[in-house]
């Protein structure tokens, strides 16, 4: 498995900088322009009392969205939410005191803390205050709680302060600060060199020019599947049946039927370490499609159905080696049980090495909705339920998964502590 470049860790990355009201935020301008240099996607969102000390029109300028500034009034009802979710990485440079008292503390009084809280994306703080302030030992104990609960801290440095003082407490360099930010991301491109083929959306078996047999399934869960693949670095062939965008970067094939999904699939599965078959592939299709439209006027037509093309049984009996086989199965089961007994059942009936399972016909899930709740299953007998959340979310559990048991286990660096 190679080794992540770590000077390509921030291209194509969301990174939302955060920005308090410390006299420091003028240094922020600067972290923002190498940030966008080195290729993030760059979001800031200032406090108000950062703009006190810089304009949010600097950030608009140089990054690659208006700065924000407030939970109201802009053109999204839940704007930290979409932040939280949407970003690869959070930066807060300065950090003051107050803002690390808030987030320690769970307290969401602006846009910054509430998507510091919405967020599941690692997220980097970098203190900035007076010797006295960063010594207190409320700002200890925050600092503290914050580093157990995962936050990555840059320790501020000695020199000149605000008022001629001088002491530790001094924001870190700009340099730093995105040093600092390559480092956290690059341990996250923990799938770089890994190639994943993976399908999505509903299959359409046409029975004329006009009509088809279909299910409702959007594409979502595939789509953020491939998404939070390439997010960790990989390769990513992606199949699908609709015309959502795909992951910068990826190759997108537009299918329709399950025939023309059985073919691409074929195509790229020899040169896939993973493939993932999240697409909802039609089990029927009739056997003779109308060559013009079936019209009302001459009754009630007789279809005759016959098998579409099992693709995910046919990969699992002729694995590839070393290659990870995913499958998916929407069910209506009722209870876990039930649902964890149908995923076992195709486990082993379609020899893959996971399975994820939901029951579609539960409140929120599935088909249509941005939410899901799964349980994935490993041929090793291993069972992860992940509860009511986004699909996105569900997507980072399933690729959690999918790394855990690649052989050779990818790249991890060490994180900054």
């Amino acid at each position: 498995m190679d080794i992540p470049d770590r000077c390509e860790a921030l291209r194509g990355a969301r990174v939302v900088l955060g920005v308090s009201g410390g006299i420091a935020a003028y240094k922020a301008v600067e972290v923002c322009r190498r940030l966008m240099d080195a290729g993030a996607h760059v979001s800031p969102v200032l406090t108000r009392g950062a703009t006190r000390f810089i304009a949010p029109l600097t950030f608009s300028a140089l990054a690659s969205e208006p700065a924000r500034t407030t939970l109201y009034d802009g053109p999204e009802p839940i704007p930290h939410t979409r932040l939280g979710q949407d970003a690869d990485l959070v930066v807060v440079a300065p950090a003051t005191a107050r803002l690390l008292g808030s987030y320690a503390a769970g307290i969401s009084s602006d846009l910054l803390t509430a998507t510091l809280i919405a967020t599941r994306a690692p997220v980097l703080v970098c203190p900035a205050m007076h010797t006295e302030m960063w010594e207190h030992p409320s700002v200890v104990e925050n600092l503290a709680v914050l580093r157990r609960r995962g936050v990555h801290v840059l320790d501020p440095e000695a020199g000149r302060l605000a008022g001629g003082d001088a002491g530790k407490g001094r924001l870190a360099s700009p340099a730093a600060i995105v040093e600092a930010a390559t480092a956290i991301l690059g341990s996250k491109l923990s799938l770089l060199g890994v190639r994943a083929l993976v399908t999505a959306g509903g299959t359409r078996e046409p029975l004329d020019p006009v009509r088809f047999i279909g299910n409702r399934s959007s594409g979502k869960q595939g789509h953020a599947i491939a998404d939070e693949l390439a997010r960790r670095g990989a390769h990513v062939v992606l199949i699908t049946t609709t015309d959502r965008q795909g992951p910068p970067g990826a190759e997108v094939v537009r299918v329709g039927t399950a025939s023309e999904m059985e073919r691409a699939v074929l195509a790229h599965r020899d040169c896939s370490d993973v493939v993932v078959m999240a697409a909802a592939v039609a089990d029927f299709r009739p056997k003779v499609a109308a060559a013009t439209k079936i019209k009302k006027g001459d009754g009630v037509p007789d279809i005759v159905l016959e098998a579409t093309p099992d693709i995910l049984a046919a990969l699992g009996a002729t694995p590839v080696a070393g290659q990870l086989l995913v499958g998916f199965a929407a069910e209506t089961a009722g209870s876990r049980e039930a649902l964890l007994g149908a995923a076992r059942s195709k486990l082993a009936a379609k020899h893959v090495d996971l399975v994820v399972a939901n029951d579609v016909a539960a409140p929120g899930v599935g088909f249509s909705h941005d939410t899901n709740e799964v349980i994935i299953v490993g041929a090793d007998g291993s069972s992860t339920d992940v509860p009511l959340t986004s699909k996105t979310a569900v997507a980072g559990a399933v690729v959690d998964a999918i790394t855990a048991r690649l052989s050779p286990p990818p790249h991890t660096s060490k994180e900054l502590t």
